[in-house]
């Protein structure tokens, strides 16, 4: 098993602060229209028809995500794929969205894992295609509700094929922390009680799950999208944090020291991810991780096709073996996530996984707002006021740690 869900730079939001806004969400599952409010990307067409493959791929992607038993020999889901369409296999590990999308400029990669802030960058740069769906036979098995979403469409026009999911969760010890937590209260207003010994993830976007959490509990503030907030809603989410900064013991990035710190007990309460909950509590940490009341922040990874690509048919029969059920399950089980294809949770090792990542649960999905970067102009819409842009968030996130 692999985690390498890597934080972001201020330098990977730079593109994005000229683009206009890119729809609106309000959720992962939501219906919202993407694309509009004046986001009009370069006009390219998709691929009408398969020709013949080029014999290779050149691919950028998260780490784990291209497992050809070199790091793992049980580990593989490669091998088969060069195989069976003879196109070689060539991948780059990124470590940032940003280095994703610098790669994918340079014309020498035919398709990437991009995660939604990257997503949106590159269809608006133009580096990125729309893709032709017909000509990925195993989408239609992906989940309706990752289908032509916010960061993998405009306007009806899919710019890529969902790969996999994930929630951030709220994670306690069940021995330590009583009454059993419903609410991202734990660690906002009610921290106190764990001084010390709160844990959060350390990066900038966190001050999403701030708003989230203000969303429910001030309505007042009228936030609607956690990744759109203007100066008002941004100060408030940003007090909250350093109302809570008090009460962090640690921020965390490195999953390895969240496992061991709720095994020590030097943290009893955060946010997590369902796979480090899965380690944890399999080392013996006596904790439970849930989706709390007002739900939660997340994301969603899709693979997007280069404006560039010089292998464009072995890069589609790229994109649809990955999502094809097994190759799907597989990379799902390695790098702990959801997956996207319906059918691969048939095929799991793991015969209770899809059930423990909610793969299919539609109505769990709804709670779970994924990532996307804030923009002057507001996702979710607005017209008459600006909203803070990330580079912001990331001046504000060194404030708040203090």
């Amino acid at each position: 098993m692999r985690l390498t869900r890597t934080l972001q730079s201020a330098a990977a939001v730079a593109a994005l602060l000229a683009i206009s806004a890119c729809g609106s969400s309000d959720s992962g599952g939501s219906s919202a229209s993407p694309g509009g409010n004046g986001f009009n990307p370069p006009d390219l067409k998709a691929q009408t028809e398969l020709g013949k493959t080029e014999g290779q791929v050149n691919l950028v992607n998260w780490a784990g995500y291209v497992e050809d038993g070199s790091n793992d020999p049980k580990v593989d889901w490669v091998s088969d794929f060069q195989k069976q369409t003879g196109c070689k296999v060539n991948s780059k590990v990124a470590a940032s969205s940003d280095e994703m999308v610098k790669l994918m400029k340079t014309g020498e990669y035919d398709a990437v894992s991009a995660s939604g802030d990257a997503s949106l960058r590159l269809i608006a740069s133009g580096d990125a295609a729309p893709v032709n769906t017909d000509l990925v036979p195993n989408y239609k098995n992906v989940f309706d509700d990752l289908k032509l979403q916010p960061w993998n469409s405009i306007k009806g026009t899919a710019y890529g094929i969902p790969h996999g999911r994930g929630a951030n969760l709220l994670m306690y010890n069940t021995k330590k922390v009583k009454p059993a937590p419903t609410s991202w209260s734990a660690v906002f207003d009610d921290a106190a009680s764990y001084k010390g010994h709160v844990t959060a993830y350390d990066s900038p976007i966190y001050i999403a799950d701030a708003a989230l959490y203000l969303k429910n509990t001030k309505p007042e503030l009228k936030i609607t999208d956690p990744y759109a907030l203007d100066q008002k809603q941004f100060d408030a989410a940003v007090d909250l944090l350093k109302k809570q900064n008090v009460n962090v013991g640690e921020y965390w990035s490195d999953y390895l020291k969240e496992i061991s710190a709720f095994k020590s007990g030097d943290s009893v309460v955060g946010t997590t991810w369902q796979v480090i909950a899965n380690i944890a509590e399999s080392e013996g940490a006596k904790i439970k991780a849930f989706l709390p009341d007002e739900g939660a922040t997340g994301w969603s990874d899709t693979w997007m096709l280069s404006a560039k690509a010089k292998h464009p048919n072995c890069a589609y029969k790229w994109m649809d073996w990955i999502i094809s059920p097994k190759a799907n399950a597989q990379v799902a089980e390695y790098f702990g996530e959801a997956p996207a294809n319906s059918e691969a949770c048939a095929e799991t090792s793991e015969k209770g996984f899809c059930d423990t990542y909610h793969a299919g649960e539609a109505e769990y999905w709804k709670k779970v707002a994924f990532w996307r970067t804030p923009i002057e102009q507001c996702l979710d819409g607005r017209t008459d006021v600006k909203c803070v842009p990330y580079t912001k968030w990331v001046q504000a996130w060194t404030e708040i740690k203090g």
